[in-house]
C-alpha cells in the first residue's frame, strides 16, 4: 500500500501543471456591481457576505478544488486597508472546514506569526491538521499593518526576528521526541527534563510551513526554513525570475512554489486576459493557456480568489470545475467535470 500523500503532495502534479484552489471567503463583493450596490446600502467596503460559507466551500470540494485557503486579518482598518479578509478567526474557521470537506487541503495565507502566541499556533495548527486528516498547509507570514502590533504588545519594527523565533519554537513543539524527554526551550524556561509537549501531534512528521512573502528574512533563510513558498502574484515576466530563484535556492531538495491571484472569470470564454491588481480578467481560454505557462516557469499551485468578479460565484465555480480543472488535475483527486454544482448544494 501507498503512503498517505502530504497535504503539500497533494497540491503539486508530478507533471509539472498547477493544481488549482480558491481562496475564501468565496464572495464577489469587490465586483462592480456589488459595490454599487453596497455603497447604496450603507454597507461598509471590504466585509463579504458570510451567510452561504458552508455551503460553498462544501461545493468547492466536491467539484474537485485542490485547496480552500484563509486569510489571518486580526483587525478590520476601513481606513488604511478596508479588507476584512476572511473575517473569520482563521483556526476557528479551519475547523469547521475540516468538519464540512473531505478533499481539498486546507491553507492559511497567511498566519500573521509575530501577533500571535507561537505555542498556541502549534497546538491549533496540530489540531487543524489531525481533524483534517492530514490536510493542512500552515501559511505564515510577518505581517504589514503597523496599526495592529502595539494593539497586540509587539514592535513593528522587530517583526523579523520575532517570526524567526516563533518558527523555531513551532518545529521545536511539533517533534516527536524520545521517552523521558520534553520540549528544550532555553530562552522560554523550560528544558527538555520538563517532560512539557504539546498536544496533539501532527499527523506527519511535522506541520507543513509555507512561508509567505519574504516574511522580513533573506530568501536564502526562507529555503531553509519553508516547506514551501507561497508567494504573491506577479507577470509572468517578474514570476520567471522569482520562480528561477526560488529553484536555485532549492536544487539539492525541491520545495513547492504556490501563488494566489484574483481572478474575474468573464462570460466570454474566448475573451483575452487583461491584467488587473494582482491578478487577471479573463475568459477561461486565455484562463488555460496562462495556467500552462505558470507551471511551466515551475508554479506547483494557484489559488483564485474570486472577489473582484460580478458574476454569481457558483457559477463561475461551476464553469472553472467543467472547463478548467479537468486541465490542471490534482494527485489523488478524481476529475470534477460530471460535478453539478446545483445539486453539489
Amino acid at each position: 500500500m501507498s503512503p498517505t500523500p502530504t497535504a503539500l503532495e497533494r497540491l503539486v502534479n508530478p507533471a509539472g501543471l498547477p493544481t488549482l484552489g480558491l481562496e475564501l471567503p468565496l464572495d464577489n463583493d469587490w465586483g462592480h456591481s456589488r459595490l454599487r450596490a453596497d455603497r447604496a446600502a450603507g454597507r461598509p467596503f471590504g466585509v463579504p457576505d458570510l451567510t452561504r460559507h458552508t455551503e460553498l466551500a462544501r461545493l468547492a470540494d466536491t467539484l474537485g478544488f485542490a485547496a480552500l485557503w484563509v486569510r489571518d486579518v486580526p483587525l478590520y482598518d476601513p481606513e488604511q486597508f478596508g479588507d476584512a479578509g476572511s473575517v473569520f478567526e482563521a483556526f476557528t474557521h479551519l475547523g469547521n472546514l475540516a468538519a464540512v470537506t473531505e478533499r481539498a487541503v486546507l491553507g492559511t495565507g497567511a498566519i500573521v506569526l509575530p501577533l500571535r502566541q507561537p505555542l498556541l499556533v502549534a497546538k491549533a495548527a496540530a489540531t487543524v491538521d489531525v481533524l483534517s486528516g492530514g490536510r493542512f498547509v500552515l501559511g505564515l507570514a510577518s505581517g504589514d499593518r503597523p496599526v495592529e502590533y502595539p494593539l497586540f504588545g509587539e514592535d513593528f519594527e522587530t517583526r523579523g526576528a520575532t517570526f524567526r523565533k516563533g518558527v523555531d519554537i513551532l518545529r521545536e513543539a511539533w517533534a516527536t521526541r524520545a521517552s523521558g524527554r520534553g520540549m528544550s526551550l532555553p530562552d522560554l524556561g523550560p528544558g527538555a527534563g520538563r517532560h512539557l509537549e504539546v498536544l496533539p501531534k501532527p499527523t506527519g512528521r511535522s506541520v507543513p510551513i509555507a512561508i509567505a512573502g519574504h516574511a522580513q528574512q533573506s530568501a536564502e533563510w526562507i529555503a531553509r526554513n519553508a516547506d514551501a513558498s507561497l508567494n504573491y502574484p506577479r507577470p509572468l515576466g517578474a514570476l520567471r525570475l522569482k520562480t528561477r530563484e526560488w529553484q536555485q535556492l532549492t536544487a539539492g531538495a525541491p520545495k513547492p512554489y504556490l501563488t494566489p491571484m484574483q481572478l474575474d472569470l468573464t462570460e466570454d470564454p474566448a475573451a483575452a486576459a487583461t491584467a488587473i491588481r494582482l491578478g487577471l480578467r479573463t475568459g477561461r481560454e486565455a484562463l488555460i493557456e496562462h495556467l500552462r505557462e505558470m507551471g511551466a516557469l515551475g508554479v506547483g499551485h494557484v489559488s483564485f480568489n474570486l472577489r473582484p468578479g460580478d458574476r454569481p460565484v457558483e457559477e463561475v465555480l461551476g464553469e472553472l470545475a467543467e472547463t478548467v480543472l479537468p486541465h490542471f488535475p490534482a494527485p489523488g483527486l478524481a476529475p470534477a467535470a460530471e460535478a453539478d454544482p446545483v445539486t453539489a448544494l
